[in-house]
C-alpha cells in the first residue's frame, strides 16, 4: 500500500479508537481538516477519505454504546471520570436522549463540547440500536462534513503558508495550543464548571468548534 493510503488507514484508526471511548489526546477535527487540505491537494481520493473516516466513526462510536451497554460499562466508565466526564454529566445527556431519540443523538454528535459524551450516554439512556445508528450517522455526517469541507477550501491557501512559513507557524501554532490550554483552564476554575474537560478540547479544538463550545458554556 502507498504512504498516502497508509496515512489514511493511520486518521481512520486513530478516529476509530477515539470513538470506541479510549482518550487518545488528538484533536478529531484537526484530523478532519488535515484529511480535506490533503484532498485538496489531490493526495487523498476526497470520496474515499470522507466515507472511511465516517465509516471508521461510525463503528467506533457503535463498539462505545455497545461497551456502555454490557459487560465494559464501568471500566468505560472509569475511563472517562480520569479524563474529567463525571457520571452526572453522562446522565444528564442520557436524560434529554431518552427524550429526543435519534434526533437528540444527532444534535448532540454535531454539537461541540457535547459530542464527546453523547456515544456513552447514549448507552446509559438504553436507546434501541436503530434509533442510536440513525442518530450518529446524521450527526457524524454533519460534524464530519463540515470540517472535511473546511479542509478542502483553505488546503491551497493553508498548504502555501506553510510552505512559506513552516518554522514560524509550527512555534506559532505550539505557542496556541499553549495558550490555549491555559485560557481553558482558567475559565473552568473560574466557572467552577467540572464539565469542561481536556477532553473537550482534544475533541474539538479548531476555533469554530472552541467558539461554539463557549457560547454553549455561556448560555449554559
Amino acid at each position: 500500500m502507498d504512504p498516502l493510503g497508509l496515512g489514511l488507514l493511520g486518521i481512520a484508526a486513530l478516529i476509530l479508537v477515539k470513538e470506541a471511548g479510549l482518550p487518545v489526546p488528538v484533536p478529531g477535527d484537526l484530523l478532519v481538516v488535515g484529511a480535506g487540505v490533503a484532498a485538496s491537494q489531490g493526495e487523498l481520493d476526497a470520496p474515499l477519505a470522507f466515507l472511511t473516516i465516517l465509516a471508521a466513526g461510525l463503528v467506533g462510536g457503535v463498539m462505545q454504546f455497545t461497551l456502555v451497554r454490557g459487560a465494559g460499562r464501568d471500566p468505560l466508565l472509569r475511563v472517562l471520570r480520569r479524563v474529567g466526564v463525571s457520571e452526572s454529566r453522562l446522565e444528564t445527556v442520557a436524560d434529554r436522549l431518552r427524550r429526543q431519540g435519534a434526533r437528540g443523538v444527532a444534535v448532540a454528535r454535531a454539537t461541540p463540547g457535547v459530542r464527546i459524551v453523547a456515544v456513552a450516554a447514549s448507552g446509559l439512556a438504553a436507546l434501541p440500536l436503530v434509533h442510536f445508528v440513525a442518530g450518529l450517522a446524521i450527526g457524524n455526517a454533519l460534524f464530519v462534513g463540515a470540517h472535511f469541507a473546511a479542509g478542502l477550501i483553505v488546503g491551497p491557501s493553508a498548504v502555501a503558508l506553510v510552505a512559506g512559513a513552516a518554522g514560524p507557524m509550527l512555534i506559532g501554532l505550539a505557542g496556541l495550543a499553549i495558550v490555549g490550554a491555559g485560557g481553558w483552564w482558567l475559565i473552568r476554575r473560574w466557572r467552577r464548571a467540572p464539565s469542561t474537560t481536556v477532553g473537550d478540547w482534544a475533541d474539538a479544538c479548531c476555533p469554530a468548534c472552541l467558539a461554539l463550545g463557549a457560547i454553549g458554556r455561556a448560555d449554559g
